[in-house]
């Protein structure tokens, strides 16, 4: 990619690397045209920048982890069927009169092994996402998203979903066609499923959009994805009246892996290269690959009853806490 496009998405943060990297380039072709000896300090820079990218990357805050989670050039779901699968085939319809884009699957091989793999898929550009409704998936795409597992129920297929919503569309047009009941629907029936199901947010889980196919015995969450029963911005217009305090809410919300990992939601934390997904999307879709391969090798042996109670199980937890009283003297 362009070093002018890729200044197009460079983030705030990520500007003194920016201008590092580029000091290092100059004095590279500088260096060339006037051949000179310059590998000492170019060494001596680059290993700055290697600092500077570990530092600036190991310390970024909640709000600066979600702009990496909703950053232009993060991988997407296809992105990662393509990267991992040996095939794929996308199917498409809810067998209901739609095919909604914001909600992609299909079937695949991983590995030598036929699965079902699913997920909210955004655009890449502002038409693709107006196309795919900024991977807000519709009543229609959640019905197409329950149809392909059924498929996968009936064909001993396990189920491998890729969440990345802000949301689901919260559209009057939506309500019309039953978000909720869609939503509420998937939420059941994915306690009920056979097969081995895994769940991974790959950027931005946003609320009831993320649940609707986030049920699983397996919750895992890339690095600086992001899960959230709310957007930031959504909760600080609620909470003060002012989507500017966002951050704050960021922080309140306590929407990174980290603090998910802490608090139970998910099981597994998938690391991300340094710089993020964006930066070296084959290194973190071999890394994705890897982290699915093993779950899916401990949940393939355990019955299916032992994994539906795992799944209950474990979502029954989440949320429940001890509180303590002071003893009364």
């Amino acid at each position: 990619m362009a070093t002018t496009e890729r200044k197009t998405f460079l983030l705030d943060f990520e500007k003194p690397l920016s201008e590092l990297e580029s000091r290092i380039n100059q004095i590279r072709e500088l260096a060339a045209e006037n051949n000179v000896d310059v590998s000492e300090q170019i060494h001596q820079l680059e290993a700055k920048a290697v600092q500077l990218r570990k530092e600036i990357y190991s310390t970024l805050t909640p709000a600066q982890r979600l702009q990496m989670a909703r950053h232009p050039r993060r991988p997407s779901t296809l992105d990662y069927i393509q990267a991992i699968s040996d095939e794929w085939f996308e199917l498409h319809g809810s067998r209901a009169g739609s095919d909604d884009p914001a909600l992609v699957g299909g079937v695949a091989s991983l590995a030598g092994r036929p699965v079902v793999m699913l997920g909210h898929q955004k655009g890449r550009d502002t038409k693709d996402n107006v196309a795919r409704n900024f991977g807000m998936a519709s009543p229609g795409g959640y019905r197409k998203a329950m149809r392909l597992m059924e498929h996968a129920n009936r064909f001993a297929m396990p189920i491998l979903t890729f969440i990345d919503t802000p949301g689901a569309w919260a559209g009057v047009e939506a309500e019309k066609l039953g978000q909720g009941e869609a939503i509420a629907y998937n939420l059941r029936e994915m306690f009920s499923l056979d097969v081995p199901i895994i769940c991974t947010v790959i950027g931005e889980g946003g609320s009831g959009g993320a649940l609707g196919i986030g049920v699983g015995d397996r919750v895992l969450m890339l690095e600086h994805a992001v899960y959230t029963v709310a957007t930031p911005e959504a909760c600080a217009a609620i909470l003060w009246k002012d989507a500017k305090k966002a951050d704050r809410a960021a922080a309140a919300l306590k929407i990174t892996s980290w603090d998910l990992k802490e608090l139970g939601i998910i099981d597994e934390l998938l690391p991300e290269p340094t710089g993020g997904a964006h930066s070296d999307p084959l290194a973190a879709a071999s890394l994705l690959k890897q982290a699915l391969l093993k779950n899916l090798e401990e949940l393939s042996l355990m019955t299916n009853q032992q994994r539906r109670d795992l799944r209950y199980q474990k979502f029954r937890q989440v949320g429940v806490f001890l509180e303590l009283s002071a003893e009364v003297s």
